[in-house]
């Protein structure tokens, strides 16, 4: 085409010198308009196709590529390769221009070429997210490194490039800047052994519910990448810890207690040890019409009585033998009340104890669990248990320990007024 045009201008009167860039003029024209119809007919036409294709398919990882732009950053090609195969026919005679250009077309294309890898790889962490094994193996930080090296090469290609040298060269000499290179990527490289651990490990993964004070996180996991784990607190705040943190310092993962399908409660209430009596038969009487321990106090009546009499106790006294106590009462309503609710979890620790007492009463503690472990329902559930515990306890004459207050000061006074 170059010769064809030459001879035409020479034929049409023009000295060679000026039919020689003319002719290399009008070819360079005709490349650049092909590599305008290339992009148009790779962006326009090809695109569009792809993307009715996708919009057909059944499957869901194809509209992932397309949200990503794979397709389109791939596009960006097409120009580029018609001009870099046809300009050095187009440019015959200018070497050191061709050059130029093609150096220029090399280092844009390589660049492309990135951006498709990396547009890519979000698609795949895309993908991947959709499964389940993405919770317990997330792969973000591990792409995060791979992009990392990739942009590296790329950065040293660019580089061979442009100084026309080998990248062998470039990657020889980075060995002296071992110690430089460790120091800035001193986060990144923690960062990707933390990664490995904790995936290795199982001990964080996202939508893990964790909390770390010295950070301020108390929250659910949104992502683990790199460098940080973003954390979403309660509050709806964000809170970044370091990857590396999570290997180096104690943290607490509560996806046990999600797996378990409960979620514990622990409280205590105090008790004024000066209302704790042994039972006489009329406390007997009326707390044998609470419908819970009915069968309960029979029971341990006829129990504590046959050992009392096998034991040949003197009944003269109360403290003689084995006798029912208010509190100990107490406590087995509180446990066959809680065996009975239904939001109890029945398959899980349930305990109504003793604590030591101390100079604030005597500490009754129930542990269970309870089987909504959403926060809401999970606080809800504990005001209700302690609202109607608190409730019950003068039904067995106890009464509840508690420092006096103004009110009781005042009240004394009122009392010693003549």
């Amino acid at each position: 085409m170059l010769e064809y045009l030459e001879t035409w201008l020479l034929t049409s009167g023009l000295e060679p010198t000026p039919a020689f860039y003319i002719s290399r003029a009008l070819a360079f024209a005709c490349v650049l308009l092909l590599s305008v119809l290339a992009d148009a007919v790779a962006k326009r036409c090809l695109l569009a196709f792809a993307g009715r294709m996708v919009a057909i398919t059944k499957t869901t990882w194809d509209d992932t590529f397309l949200r990503r732009k794979v397709l389109n950053r791939l596009a960006h090609l097409a120009p580029a390769l018609v001009i870099y195969l046809l300009s050095p026919m187009a440019l015959r005679g200018f070497d050191q221009a061709v050059a130029i250009l093609t150096t220029g077309l090399l280092i844009y294309m390589l660049l492309v070429v990135v951006l498709v890898v990396d547009a890519f790889l979000n698609a795949v962490v895309d993908i991947y997210r959709t499964y389940d094994i993405s919770r317990q193996v997330p792969i973000k930080g591990f792409v995060q490194v791979l992009k990392i090296v990739l942009f590296f090469l790329t950065g040293v290609l660019v580089i061979s490039l442009l100084l026309d040298k080998t990248p062998i060269y470039f990657l020889s000499g980075l060995s002296a800047l071992t110690a430089v290179l460790m120091f800035i990527f001193k986060d990144a490289i923690l960062g990707l052994v933390a990664g490995i651990q904790l995936t290795a490990n199982k001990m964080v993964a996202t939508g893990d519910w964790i909390a770390m004070p010295k950070y301020g996180a108390d929250g659910d996991v949104l992502e683990v990448t790199l460098t940080t784990v973003k954390v979403q607190n309660w509050d709806k705040t964000i809170t970044s810890i370091p990857t590396y943190a999570l290997i180096s310092e104690s943290f607490k993962n509560w996806r046990g207690m999600e797996a378990s399908g409960g979620r514990r409660i622990k409280r205590s209430i105090n008790l004024d040890m000066n209302t704790i009596r042994f039972c006489d038969e009329q406390m007997l009487q009326r707390f044998a019409k609470i419908q819970y321990i009915r069968e309960y106090i029979e029971e341990k009546k006829q129990q504590l009585a046959e050992f009392n009499k096998t034991a040949r106790v003197d009944d003269a006294s109360l403290v003689n033998g084995r006798r029912m106590t208010n509190v100990g009462t107490f406590r087995a309503y509180v446990k066959s009340y809680l065996r009975n609710h239904p939001l109890v979890h029945q398959e899980m620790t349930l305990l109504v104890r003793q604590l030591q007492p101390t100079g604030e009463g005597l500490p009754i503690e129930i542990y269970l669990f309870s089987k909504d472990q959403a926060w809401a329902n999970y606080e809800a559930l504990q005001a209700d248990l302690l609202d109607h515990i608190i409730a019950a306890i003068p039904e067995f004459d106890l009464l509840v320990f508690q420092n006096p207050s103004g009110h009781d000061f005042r009240s004394l006074q009122g009392e010693q007024k003549p």
